[in-house]
């Protein structure tokens, strides 16, 4: 962090004193992905102005790592040509990226300026639906015939490898461009020049379908430890491969998008920093105005209870606690189903099953608390027994209900179709808490006699 402020603010020096080489040969020494760290911390107008500074070789590796929101000024502040000639040096999967979030008029304007086969690639690739491993995968692949030599698919490699995503796998494809085997880099290597590839490719090969959703096609990656695979469509045909890179970006998306959500927060695909005011304001009202209606219902119990309250002022003291900690149980419950539905631990065909060991976590952590609280309550509060067992009885009762509450909710919404981070901490706290004061109420109404 100190050495990125630093370099920016000699950035700054330079570009004030017009030093346009010294920025040049500091960038070039520099990796791709830290010159566009760097500038992704700068204004707009100073970004457009090191980014026409960088090397040709250098400009559209940079222009990749860049935040969208600095790409799409960069991509509408540059002339026809410039910007085309960006878009054919990206590959495919980045620049259909960049262009699927453009106005339509600007999209049309670069692709009509691009190479032929560059705009071919996009608008494949555009074609295919959001969040899908067709929108991910890039075009820029190394494809073998079975009957090749070794000889023969290593002066294809070099003829094509620069401008692929990856040589370590090559994909071996029939007439038809059916799918048949992968060969590793290292075994064309090791093989003799004139052995065939047929003869000594892998035959098993795992693919993704294109229409796969990006998220599962993430987990095929986790489970099978690939850093390529191919992408087929309905006949199996080679298309397109997904690379780690891309998988890392769906994960650190996926896992940003659940947690906004898990804290009623409506997902932004724009960064904390670059969010204005207004924009941040639209994506969190919904949920707080919701939620505040929803927790009116709390006040209604109260006042319900106003007049038996009054007879025992004393139970008002402990609401926060046992609301405090109903809230804080189920939300426990509900971000470990949400986290394992996410990464197919649990299915909902599990759910008796996680119901039956939340039921037990339950009773132990009920039994447990309640144990110190009425410790707590006789020793330091010195309410009467009756109280204590009240309060104490309520927290085994809040407790059990929170942990089914939280463990129940996301596995339902789960089951409809619905993404179960919804269900999160916010919401479970806010129907947990009605139900604390409703079983806090009943049960001091019956011991005590109180009248509702």
């Amino acid at each position: 962090m100190e050495e990125r402020d630093n370099i920016k603010e000699i950035l700054s020096d330079l570009l004030a004193n017009k030093e346009y080489l010294k920025i040049r040969e500091l960038l070039s020494d520099m990796n791709e992905a830290d010159v566009a760290d760097v500038m992704g911390d700068m204004e707009d107008k100073m970004i457009l102005r090191i980014f026409r500074i960088l090397p040709k070789t250098m400009a559209a590796e940079v222009f990749a790592d860049l935040e969208l929101e600095a790409q799409q000024y960069i991509i509408q502040s540059l002339s026809d040509n410039e910007a085309s000639a960006i878009i054919d040096n990206m590959m495919s999967d980045d620049a259909a990226d960049l262009l699927e979030e453009m106005p339509a008029n600007v999209v049309t304007r670069i692709l009509a300026n691009a190479r032929p086969d560059t705009r071919k690639d996009i608008n494949h690739l555009l074609r295919y639906p959001e969040d899908s491993a067709g929108s991910m995968m890039t075009v820029e692949y190394v494809d073998l015939q079975q009957h090749m030599t070794v000889e023969d698919a290593l002066k294809k490699i070099k003829r094509i490898g620069l401008d692929s995503e990856t040589v370590n796998i090559c994909y071996v494809v029939d007439q038809q461009k059916v799918l048949v085997g992968t060969v590793a880099l290292r075994y064309l290597i090791i093989h003799e020049s004139d052995e065939v590839i047929g003869d000594f490719m892998n035959e098993n090969v795992i693919s993704i379908n294109t229409m796969t959703d990006q998220e599962e096609a993430a987990r095929m990656f986790q489970k099978y430890d690939f850093t390529a695979m191919p992408v087929t469509d309905a006949e199996n045909r080679l298309v397109g491969i997904i690379t780690i890179d891309d998988v890392v970006d769906i994960l650190t998306e996926e896992a940003t998008e659940d947690m906004e959500k898990m804290a009623a927060i409506l997902p932004s695909d724009k960064t904390y920093l670059r969010s204005g005011v207004f924009d941040t304001y639209k994506k969190r009202m919904p949920w707080l105005l919701f939620l505040m209606v929803s927790a009116t219902f709390t006040g209604m119990i109260i006042t319900q209870y106003e007049q038996a309250l009054s007879a025992y002022v004393i139970l008002t003291a402990y609401i926060p606690m046992l609301m405090d900690t109903g809230g804080n149980a189920g939300s426990q419950v509900s971000v470990s189903i949400i986290r394992s539905l996410s990464l197919r631990e649990v299915e909902f065909s599990d759910l008796f099953k996680a119901l039956w060991k939340e039921v037990r976590v339950a009773f132990i952590c009920g039994l447990t608390l309640a144990a110190a609280n009425f410790v707590k309550l006789m020793l330091l509060d010195r309410v009467g027994a009756t109280v204590a067992l009240i309060v104490c009885s309520t927290l085994v009762l809040v407790i059990l209900v929170a942990k089914l509450i939280g463990c129940l909710l996301p596995m339902v919404t789960y089951r409809i179709g619905f993404d179960p981070a919804v269900m999160a901490s916010p919401l479970i706290t806010t129907i947990v808490d009605a139900i604390s004061l409703t079983v806090y109420f009943t049960i001091a109404s019956n011991v005590l006699h109180l009248g509702g």
